[in-house]
């Protein structure tokens, strides 16, 4: 069935059907995004696990590396500290 529209264009119902349910699933998608977004907590709970992961081994245990620069740090803050004191 084919009509002609206000602009004088000449459209068939499953052209404008297929045109609704192309845009359906586009708002769906743009929606899906913005609750994604929006998701705080989701996001932040993600970051953590990201961190974790990146910070440990396999076995859960922490990465020798990040052990000596925390070490490190330490004995760094530790020094300064002491060393503001004497001066």
């Amino acid at each position: 069935m084919s009509t002609t529209s206000s602009n004088g264009l000449h459209t068939d119902l499953a052209s404008i059907e297929a045109d609704i349910a192309r845009q359906r699933e586009e708002l769906a998608r743009t929606v899906d995004a913005l609750s994604e977004r929006l998701d705080v907590k989701g996001r932040a709970e993600h970051k953590v696990a990201d961190l974790r992961a990146a910070a440990t081994t396999d076995g859960g245990r922490p990465r020798p590396a990040l052990v000596l620069l925390t070490v490190a740090a330490v004995a760094g803050l530790g020094a300064v500290v002491w060393w503001r004191r004497r001066h």
